[in-house]
């Protein structure tokens, strides 16, 4: 019996490889459940061709565009935030792919967390930002959530090989994305696009420039945290340029188990949409077989200071993450549109942690709330500097 498929995000990088992999397997999987933040044109063709029941814009505005497209087909179309929640949580889903990238990605999947289903997880920030209020009602749910993310997946695999009472670490390898070998004199000056070339993976805009200030590696900790039920103090981050050692666990006799393969984020996709088993996958080439080169070096906190503000985030509790993730949005948005320089990121971040009042975080409605606080003051700060 084929395994029935939500993919939340679907047009963006996760979604559209778990689409293939969905594809390359049609004996295994069929998509019941599409849903898109924007692109209409790219959403329209893949409802065309998985043929779902259901098909979710995030933008209202849009909803126009992919109802003409998609005239007579038989889909069902929605728009609007309850539309993605309700491609998140379609009945007859066995699988949740929750692929949204950002904040946007919260209320999906803490919804999706809901249905007792398997929920594959790529969206970093929801438990980033909610990790208690979620692996709370994916246990009260019996829900499974697998890990997309390349590291999390390799921790989850190499975990395998012992108990959570033997783990000495868990190592989180970084790329180090295009400038960890950057002077500190040269990072005032970076442009977007040069923090768009990431050099190993093909990722979104956002997710490209978190790579390169290791903002996305700081939100991994906080995933790494609620994920394995490990405190920060446990946790490492190794840059890793080749990324060929997706990440590793340390135990307690000096025992190593990582996960490695050429990097294809096919692979951990892959994972766990076959899970508990495994199916053959796309490289034929050989990791031993051919001449390969591992470095390994720890990152600079001069140069990625919003790595260690993501342990101190941690540490401030859960308000604390949440300040973190909302004002990096903030800093990088405007980053991206030309309004502040590369190195002014992570020091917003360190603004806001610092001029955010502490909050209890009981529910999601709080997490919603201390987000919308927290993008004004990040918005202040930013026009107090550069207005």
């Amino acid at each position: 019996m084929k395994k029935r498929v939500a993919v939340i995000g679907s047009t963006g990088s996760i979604g559209t490889n778990s689409l293939d992999i969905i594809e390359r397997h049609s004996d295994k999987f069929e998509v019941v459940s599409l849903a898109a933040m924007k692109n209409t044109a790219l959403l329209s063709e893949q409802a065309k061709r998985f043929k779902p029941r259901f098909v979710a814009i995030a933008d209202p505005g849009r909803f126009g565009d992919i109802e003409s497209s998609l005239s007579g087909s038989g889909i069902r179309i929605g728009s609007g935030e309850d539309a993605v929640i309700e491609a998140a949580t379609w009945p007859d889903a066995d699988i949740i792919i929750s692929a949204i990238s950002g904040s946007g990605g919260l209320l999906p999947t803490f919804e999706a967390v809901k249905t007792g289903k398997v929920v594959a997880l790529a969206n970093k920030e929801s438990l980033g930002m909610a990790g208690s209020l979620i692996m709370n009602t994916a246990r009260e749910h019996k829900t499974t959530i697998l890990p997309v993310d390349s590291e999390h997946s390799a921790v989850y695999q190499a975990l395998q090989a012992g108990s959570m009472m033997e783990i000495k670490r868990i190592i989180l390898t970084a790329s180090g994305g295009p400038f960890f070998n950057y002077p500190l004199e040269r990072l005032h000056s970076i442009t977007p696009a040069e923090a768009l070339k990431h050099p190993v993976w093909e990722m979104g805009a956002k997710v490209s420039v978190d790579s390169a200030t290791m903002a996305n590696k700081g939100i991994e900790v906080m995933e790494a945290v609620h994920l394995f039920n490990i405190p920060c103090n446990k946790i490492d981050v190794v840059i890793h340029p080749q990324s060929l050692i997706h990440s590793a666990v340390e135990y307690i006799d000096g025992s190593v188990i990582a996960q490695m393969g050429f990097p294809d984020m096919r692979v951990p996709i892959q994972y766990a949409l076959t899970w508990p088993e495994r199916s053959p996958g796309y490289n034929t080439r050989s990791l031993f077989r051919e001449k390969t080169e591992m470095q390994f070096f720890p990152p600079r906190d001069e140069v990625f200071p919003a790595l260690p503000l993501a342990y101190k985030a941690l540490s401030m509790g859960d308000y604390g993450t949440v300040v973190y993730i909302i004002s990096d949005e903030i800093a990088v948005g405007a980053f991206l549109r030309g309004e502040i320089p590369f190195d002014r990121i992570s020091s917003i971040i360190r603004e806001a942690l610092e001029r955010t009042e502490p909050v209890s975080i009981n529910d999601i409605k709080d997490v919603i709330s201390l987000s919308e606080k927290v993008k004004i003051i990040a918005e202040k700060i930013i026009t107090e500097s550069y207005n």
